[in-house]
Formats: structure tokens, C-alpha cells, sequence
């Protein structure tokens, strides 16, 4: 069996996801990191559905000046701004396997700038 990054990862995502679940009073921060863009999104565990979503594909972010981690504070504010307004302040953290650092530090913080408690 190979041991890459990638499976070393996906090892450290099914560790977290058997701990952390969301439910619509209090879902789910999702991060998904390519090499060029970051994802992010409110997921309810127990109906299986993305309440709010946001990502560096934004026309205001993507066009954005500044590096991959300042349009990752970014993607964290729009996400919060959309997360208050559908009604939802808590949320629960889910790094998806990546190390809390660099991109996803920085799209946590500009979550909780914009008003989300986790």
C-alpha cells in the first residue's frame, strides 16, 4: 500500500469526521483546499444538505488583490456574512485532514471576524 500525502490525509479526515457531525442548529464548517482556490461550506449531517457555501471563485475574491491566504480571510468573512443571515452564528470546525495552518487558519479567523462562534 502506498503511504502519499494524500493517504495520509484521507486517514486524518475519517479520524475527525467519526468525532465531529453537524445538525441544522449547528452545522458543519467544511474546508476543501485545491492548489488554487479554497472551499468552504455549512453542511447538516443529519439531512445531508449544504445550508451556505462560499469559495475563492467569488468574481470579488478571485479578482481580488493579494495572496492565496488574504482571499482565504476573505472566503471566511463571505461565508460568515451568508451563515448570520441565514440564521446561523455556531458552527462546528472540520479541517478536513489539512493542518490547521497557513490557508485554513486563515479562512477560520476571517469566519469568526465575520461572526461565527467555534
Amino acid at each position: 500500500m502506498i503511504r502519499n500525502k494524500t493517504f495520509k490525509r484521507k486517514k486524518i479526515k475519517a479520524r475527525v469526521r467519526g468525532k465531529v457531525s453537524g445538525t441544522a442548529t449547528c452545522p458543519r464548517l467544511s474546508v476543501f483546499r485545491s492548489n488554487k482556490q479554497i472551499y468552504a461550506q455549512l453542511i447538516d449531517d443529519l439531512s445531508g444538505r449544504t445550508l451556505v457555501a462560499a469559495s475563492s471563485r467569488i468574481e470579488a475574491i478571485d479578482k481580488a488583490e493579494g495572496t492565496k491566504v488574504d482571499k482565504s480571510f476573505k472566503v471566511g468573512q463571505e461565508l460568515a456574512a451568508k451563515a448570520v443571515q441565514a440564521g446561523i452564528t455556531k458552527v462546528v470546525f472540520d479541517r478536513n485532514g489539512y493542518l490547521y495552518h497557513g490557508r485554513v487558519k486563515q479562512l477560520a479567523e476571517g469566519a469568526r471576524d465575520g461572526g461565527l462562534n467555534f
